[in-house]
This record gives structure tokens, C-alpha cells and sequence, in this order.
């Protein structure tokens, strides 16, 4: 995996703010939308990225009083760091299993892009 994607989701608005409102407390993407101003198709797709790429989980599935099923999702991200060093991007992740994930720019060309 490249840097290039982590640095894209650890700075696009919409990611961030899901990832900050779910640090401590999970929430759904219904509320996300809501509480953040996240249109709710944008929130689903950055959810789905979030979740592909670890940074989330859904730890939670309740029942709606329309009996539909409700995720819950919580940040597995502690930390995050993004450092431009040397002409390379490098991005390290904490988790909070306590892992360290790190992500270097192998590439010379740059051409390694979402």
C-alpha cells in the first residue's frame, strides 16, 4: 500500500471529520451526516474507504425502529502522521491495538496515485 492513499484519506475533509467524531464514541453514518454536514452518499463512500483501508471498524450493528440495520463504526486510528523527508512521502499510523503501521514512497517518478 502507498503512502499516497493513507495522506489522501488522513487529509480529505469529509474522512477527517468522520474519523475525529468516531475517536471515543461509534456513531452511525446517519449520524455523521447529520451532526457534520457530510452529504449522506459522501459519507457512505468515505466510510467504505475508511473501512477498506483499516482505519475504521463497524463495531456495532443495531436495530432501527423501522427494523433496518444500523452500523456503527469507531475509529482504530490513535495517531496519525504524515512527513515529507528526503523527496519521500512517508505516512505512520498508530493504532489503537497499540500496532505501528508505516507506509514509505518506494517509487522515484511519483506516478503512484489514487
Amino acid at each position: 500500500m502507498t503512502p499516497f492513499i493513507y495522506s489522501q484519506l488522513l487529509t480529505d475533509e469529509y474522512a477527517a471529520k468522520i474519523l475525529t467524531a468516531i475517536m471515543k464514541v461509534p456513531r452511525s453514518a446517519q449520524q455523521l451526516s447529520a451532526s457534520y454536514g457530510i452529504p449522506i452518499a459522501a459519507c457512505y463512500r468515505r466510510i467504505k474507504l475508511l473501512e477498506r483501508y483499516g482505519l475504521i471498524a463497524c463495531k456495532e450493528r443495531r436495530l432501527s425502529q423501522q427494523g433496518k440495520r444500523i452500523n456503527f463504526y469507531l475509529s482504530m486510528v490513535r495517531n496519525a502522521y504524515i512527513f515529507f523527508e528526503d523527496g519521500r512521502l512517508r505516512v505512520k499510523l498508530e493504532l489503537i491495538s497499540g500496532v505501528s503501521r508505516e507506509f514509505q514512497d518506494e517509487s522515484d517518478d511519483g506516478s503512484d496515485q489514487l
